[in-house]
């Protein structure tokens, strides 16, 4: 989205739901406004209180704006939890994916996300890979230029390829699981591959078996493939004795 559209379109639900609060308070106090009786008391007399009449048609206007004000309200709650989720998502990628887990910033990848927010996100992806190809530890980058391909260049494939590349590297076995599920969705979903899906599920489930990740995955793989059952993981022959010099049949005496 553009980022003066999105002004516009923050500046334009705020009037709206701003004017449709104040139409929704002003139908109120006339609803229950009640008219002054029509036959008013002499005075010593005592009489009835008079019922409270309501003004029908501020009721109505009431609901209409209560209506205008709830989608108002609904709009911008939507539109402000995606840019705080945006905000979140291009923040942790400078805390997560680099091999030494340690928090990077650098000019070169801040001026990347400046011009991905500025709405170039085809720039921003130039300038991202020229960033990762000087720093080519730096997986977060790329983990970044995926995120972009899928969710504002609208293109899943290319998104599904650099989630390939990123998990042909070796880091954390939790977040390599996280962003493998990531391309698992991607599969499932917008590509519509079950095949790679299901064979990322079990690459999941067996090379990183006691993460959350495998746990997701084997929850899957149970309604997918029941029949899979996850390799134990490897262990280590034991070494074999050392050479003896001792004839055939004496074993080396044991010391107490």
């Amino acid at each position: 989205m553009k980022p003066w559209f999105k002004i516009v379109l923050y500046v334009a639900l705020l009037l709206i739901t701003l004017w449709a609060a104040t139409g929704f308070y002003s139908s109120w106090r006339a609803s229950t406004d009640a008219t002054a009786p029509s036959d008013p008391a002499t005075p010593g007399e005592i009489t009835e209180p008079a019922p409270r009449k309501h003004n029908t048609a501020a009721q109505g206007k009431m609901i209409l704006y209560g209506g205008i004000l709830l989608a108002g309200i609904v709009g911008l709650g939507l539109l402000l939890s995606r840019d705080v989720s945006g905000w979140f998502v291009s923040k942790t990628t400078e805390l997560i994916y680099n091999d030494n887990l340690e928090g990077v910033h650098n000019p070169d990848y801040d001026h990347a996300e400046h011009v991905a927010l500025s709405g170039d996100h085809l720039e921003a992806v130039r300038l991202l890979r020229a960033f990762l190809k000087k720093n080519p530890r730096e997986i977060y980058a790329q983990i970044r230029i995926a995120e972009l391909y899928e969710n504002e260049l609208q293109n899943p494939l290319a998104a599904a390829l650099e989630y390939e590349e990123v998990l042909s590297h070796r880091f954390n076995g939790d977040r390599w699981g996280w962003a493998a599920i990531h391309l698992v969705n991607l599969y499932s979903g917008k590509l519509n591959k079950q095949e790679q899906a299901l064979a990322w599920l079990k690459r999941i489930a067996t090379e990183h078996p006691a993460t959350g990740p495998a746990k997701k995955a084997k929850d899957r793989l149970a309604d997918l493939d029941p029949t899979f059952v996850a390799d134990a993981p490897a262990t280590s022959a034991a070494a074999p004795p050392p050479p003896s010099n001792l004839p055939p049949g004496f074993s080396p005496k044991k010391r107490g």
